[in-house]
């Protein structure tokens, strides 16, 4: 069974930078989908980015140009690099893994293995 673990999430000043990592166990990597997403309260979670198996990535318009996805199959971890955080960024981000076919969603319904969540905070 595979299980995720977010961490890297914390507090960060307006333009600051934060690397979030997805760690799975259970399983490879190597032939799923990581989407992550993220949820503000009082809202839906959304989707932020994914990359697939083999590696094509896609970004919400909110954060092209600032937020980076990749993936490391040799260590079994998925990363997001979040440059010049705002504070409407701050929300619990989550990663979500679904076995692909060289197809990534941003969809959160597409995903079935999903981690806790690493809260992140974007203040000054």
């Amino acid at each position: 069974q595979l299980q995720l673990v977010e961490s890297g999430g914390g507090s960060v000043q307006p333009g600051g930078s934060l690397r979030l990592s997805c760690a799975a166990s259970g399983s490879s990597l190597n032939y799923f989908a990581i989407g992550w997403f993220r949820q503000a309260p009082g809202k839906e979670r959304e989707g932020v980015s994914t990359v697939s198996d083999l590696g094509d990535t896609k970004y919400a318009d909110f954060v092209q140009g600032r937020f980076t996805t990749s993936r490391d199959n040799a260590k079994n971890v998925v990363y997001l690099e979040m440059n010049s955080l705002k504070p409407e960024d701050t929300a619990i981000y989550f990663c979500a893994a679904e076995v692909s076919g060289n197809w990534n969603t941003l969809s959160p319904v597409a995903y079935r293995y999903w981690g806790q969540g690493t809260q992140v905070t974007v203040s000054s």
